[in-house]
């Protein structure tokens, strides 16, 4: 007998809409009366940048979370959106992830990838209401002239491209994980991440700029420098993300080569087109191989390139002693990512390292930005004594 799948839903319904951005809501308070209840004694823009910072780790989070929800080939848990079969939750659409699992008990619908998915919705909505409340009170202090208010077009600015990612959300299920789309989903969680450390980071590194004694102005090179290197680090994460949605970790099993030599086969033509559904070419063909093969390698090659200018920018950064803190962390979090990304490799990319990679390169994302808050040439920022080497 042949059996005959569940209905396929409608790829948008927004009937779940209000409840989930109500569940959302309801888990952006927690954080939110938190920062409050311990700040209450200080004023708006303290309570802000507290606000702020707590926002970055939630939406740290939340880009580890992605990965996770990638990783366990969760994306299509549940395969419309907002919710899930028209629910707000998988509570709610039950039967008909029990009939889709029953149909393909190896999903790509389950009980569990639906729970995985929506949970993911759910945080990503809790941090958009997060930042809806960040653009509210900088508009807010900005009105009532309270010294010290932030800059509102930074939170604005995050409020818009919040949207910009839901959208992208939205398009990652109803393209069913469209390589292109992924990547682009997480290049901008790390945009995000960017924005976020940008309003996190200003207000300390004014503080530290005005509590410092006679100094030296850091020079414009090391802000170009880091500059040149986040724009070289968000194409390595692009790369990597190429691989991780089109599957491509495990072409290659070992290191330094691959596939029993240092040169394998490869299909860059196939490799390269960007705008083509999840394995196949833009043909209508299946991926080769080969391909697979080139994606793998170009990510390697372009580790190679983006370690050694990381190296030598951290290296740089020591030099000051106003940037020795990043220039740790950057450096620790290179070496991260060194051992994350062969132990995907060499131990068949294991879960905890490929998500713990992704989380990686935000978080040096994040140092990047960190810096160039610190030395940005607009506000004449001041550091200590170079340190001879």
């Amino acid at each position: 007998m042949i059996e005959v799948p569940a209905m396929q839903p409608a790829l948008y319904d927004l009937s779940p809409l209000f409840r989930v951005m109500l569940v959302g809501g309801v888990a952006a308070s927690v954080p939110a009366l938190w920062v409050y209840l311990r700040h209450r004694a200080a004023g708006p823009a303290s309570r802000y940048q507290a606000l702020a910072v707590v926002t970055l780790f939630l939406t740290f989070d939340l880009v580890l979370f992605g990965a996770f929800t990638r990783l366990t080939d969760s994306g299509l848990g549940c395969p419309d959106w907002p919710g899930c079969y028209g629910n707000a939750s998988p509570l709610g659409a039950s039967h008909d992830i029990a009939m889709a699992q029953h149909a393909m008990p190896t999903g790509p619908v389950t009980h569990s990838k639906a729970w995985i998915e929506m949970v993911h919705r759910y945080m990503a909505t809790a941090v958009g209401a997060l930042i809806t409340v960040m653009a509210v009170s900088a508009w807010w202090m900005r009105r009532r002239g309270l010294a010290q208010a932030p800059n509102p077009w930074w939170p604005t600015a995050t409020w818009v491209w919040v949207c910009v990612q839901g959208a992208f959300g939205a398009l990652t299920v109803t393209m069913k994980l469209f390589p292109a789309i992924v990547t682009l989903h997480l290049l901008g969680g790390y945009v995000l991440l960017a924005l976020l450390t940008i309003q996190a980071t200003s207000a300390s590194a004014g503080r530290a700029s005005a509590n410092r004694g006679a100094a030296q102005t850091i020079p414009p090179r090391v802000f170009a420098w880091t500059l040149a290197a986040l724009g070289l680090l968000m194409l390595q994460a692009a790369s990597g993300a190429w691989v991780s949605t089109n599957y491509a970790v495990l072409a290659c099993a070992e290191f330094p080569g691959c596939q029993g030599t240092l040169w394998p086969a490869m299909d860059w033509k196939a490799a390269m087109e960007i705008w083509r559904p999840l394995g196949l070419t833009a043909a209508g063909e299946h991926l080769s191989f080969q391909a697979l093969t080139a994606i793998h390698m170009a990510h390697r090659l372009l580790a190679g390139v983006t370690a050694l200018a990381l190296v030598g920018l951290a290296w740089a950064l020591f030099r000051f002693d106003g940037l020795r803190k990043p220039a740790r962390w950057l450096a620790a979090l290179l070496a991260l990512q060194i051992a994350t990304g062969l132990s995907n490799v060499v131990l068949g990319w294991p879960l905890l390292a490929a998500v713990m990679h992704t989380g990686g390169a935000g978080a040096l994302v994040m140092v990047l930005v960190w810096v160039l808050v610190i030395c940005r040439p607009a506000r004449s920022v001041e550091v200590e004594k170079e340190t001879p080497v």
